[in-house]
């Protein structure tokens, strides 16, 4: 029996909302712009919240906190986007998996690494225990102007898997790797069941009021294209389709960081209205790749923002120069890197903006 069609929540019309006109297809003359992790710890307002909140988790899960950090940079910067604070790793919590932060070193996991550790995890995400996050959405959208979109987020079954098999964050893939290569068909299981967990997350997010969502394949970008076709873009296809079944207008912006040369074959098999790219891509060769009207997103060097000065705004115009003329919003490449000066984001924003 096919899922319910969503009804989405009632929020103010926002047709002047850039960001949702660029995903719809529209090339502005001064492209919207937001940042990944634009909240985060090289904001002071950000640190100084995180100081009180006990845990990383217990502050993606507290709404009033969450929404707080959601909103700091959209006060500071006026970007044209917020982005739900939260974390990829919720997915794996609501499906069982212990799922911890250590400061300092980031996410750790209780490692599953074969079909019988497989059976600890749910056969469905607990939506229930994701609730506080649903929350948040409905919070940021009704304190939000109406032009200023909210994008909710997951991680790819592919990302999500290489944490889930290693018990810990950063890059490290050899496990996941190592399982999809010697049992296939137990790692072809664990992806099938986070395309059905994220869709359903996903469609959560666009319920409370959430405007647009993204899929980011951080570790996707290392697989051999064969690997790549059957772990980052089958699954990233499916989980759109998932989405849309449920949300049929839902906006989707999918970031296969790193795809290079592999973004072609993703970007005709993904039905995304937006494609992410990461600092390292050939621009031109990117918009070549995917298909007219469909927009871009990227790609300033994070580190050129850190850098800021004349290195920034040539980072920031040669992005509007290769990119431009077509649907564009202005991002990094990847996060806001922990010890960027915020004057630095307040000049790539001025810059973006020069002749708005």
């Amino acid at each position: 029996m096919s899922a319910p069609v969503v009804e989405r929540r009632e929020t103010p019309p926002r047709d002047g909302s850039l960001f949702l006109r660029t995903l719809s297809g529209e090339a502005l003359p001064t492209p919207p712009v937001w940042l990944m992790r634009q909240a985060g710890r090289y904001l002071p307002e950000y640190r100084e919240l995180r100081a009180r909140a006990g845990g990383f988790l217990d502050l993606c899960y507290t709404p009033a906190l969450a929404t707080e950090v959601t909103l700091q940079p959209i006060r500071r910067f006026g970007f044209d986007a917020a982005i739900l604070f939260s974390d990829i790793l919720v997915v794996p919590h609501a499906l069982g998996q212990h799922v911890g932060f250590v400061e300092g070193e980031g996410p750790r996991l209780e490692p599953v690494t074969s079909r019988a550790e497989f059976g600890r995890l749910r056969d469905e995400i607990d939506l229930a225990m994701l609730a506080p996050v649903y929350e948040t959405v409905s919070r940021v959208r009704s304190e939000l102007a109406p032009e200023k979109a909210l994008i909710g987020f997951c991680g790819a079954p592919y990302t999500v898997a290489t944490y889930m098999v290693a018990g810990r964050g950063g890059d490290e893939q050899a496990p996941a790797r190592l399982l999809a290569y010697r049992d296939p068909e137990a790692f072809s299981e664990l992806i099938d069941r986070l395309v059905e967990a994220s869709a359903a997350h996903l469609v959560a997010q666009l319920e409370a009021g959430a405007d647009a969502v993204q899929i980011f394949d951080s570790w996707s970008g290392d697989l051999p294209p064969d690997e790549f076709t059957r772990w980052s873009t089958e699954p990233i296809r499916a989980l759109c389709e998932r989405v849309r079944a449920r949300v049929p207008d839902a906006k989707i912006l999918a970031f296969p960081r790193g795809a290079g040369a592999k973004l072609a074959g993703f970007a005709r098999a993904v039905p995304a209205n937006a494609f992410g790219l990461a600092t390292s891509e050939d621009l031109r060769a990117a918009r070549a790749a995917v298909p007219a009207g469909v927009a871009l997103q990227g790609a300033i060097d994070p580190l050129a923002l850190m850098a800021g000065g004349a290195a920034l705004d040539r980072a920031v115009d040669r992005v509007l120069e290769e990119l431009g003329g077509a649907p564009l919003v202005v991002n990094l490449g990847h996060g806001v890197r922990q010890h960027t000066p915020p004057e630095h984001v307040g000049q790539l924003v001025a810059r973006v903006r020069r002749n708005r």
